[in-house]
């Protein structure tokens, strides 16, 4: 028997290692102990715990992450190409909403100790409600769930999206495709 945790054999492109080779720690994660840096323009972390993390996650089809929020703070628009999102606050109280592929906003407020799904692949966010920090824990039917930051992706790629390609598709002058640009924080 193998688990795929480490070493030798590859399945879904992560290691395996035979069952005597393998320990608890191979099955423990401690990383969603503690809040991230919400300092930062958005006012979010997110604290990821996937197969990368946590090689006992290899083949499982699961992971989770920690999101902290600063008060007010945002996890801007994104999409996992890879999972449906199920977010549970443990504190505070956020907005939470994704979009359709028909362009229909679905979006509501989430309190502590409620939950709210994100269908696969579509674009959400969420956004503190409150004057006070807030955190919620979510979780993901893969094991590599995979994030696209919707502004980074339009405004952070290399090589450039050519700034007309944006300015047509925003309605907006080139000069301020460029003001976007300037400001957009870094690709992951």
């Amino acid at each position: 028997m193998y688990f795929c945790t480490g070493a030798a054999l590859r399945l879904n492109g992560f290691p395996c290692k035979r069952t005597e080779n393998v320990t608890a720690n191979d099955f423990f994660s401690d990383v969603l102990s503690l809040p991230g840096n919400t300092g930062n323009p958005v006012g979010s972390a997110v604290t990821a715990v996937n197969v990368d993390k946590l090689p006992g996650l290899n083949t499982l089809g699961m992971s989770m992450s920690r999101v902290d929020y600063a008060p007010w703070g945002v996890n801007p628009p994104h999409t996992h190409p890879r999972a449906t999102e199920i977010i549970f606050v443990v504190d505070g109280s956020l907005t939470v909403g994704f979009v359709t592929t028909a362009g229909n906003l679905f979006t509501r407020t989430v309190c502590k100790g409620e939950l709210f799904v994100f269908p696969h692949g579509l674009i959400h966010f969420q956004r503190n409600n409150g004057g006070t920090p807030a955190m919620a824990i979510s979780a993901f039917n893969s094991q590599l769930p995979g994030i696209q930051s919707v502004a980074a992706s339009l405004s952070r790629v290399s090589p450039w999206m050519p700034t007309d390609v944006l300015a047509r598709a925003f309605q907006i002058d080139a000069g301020m495709v460029e003001a976007v640009n300037s400001k957009s924080m870094p690709m992951y």
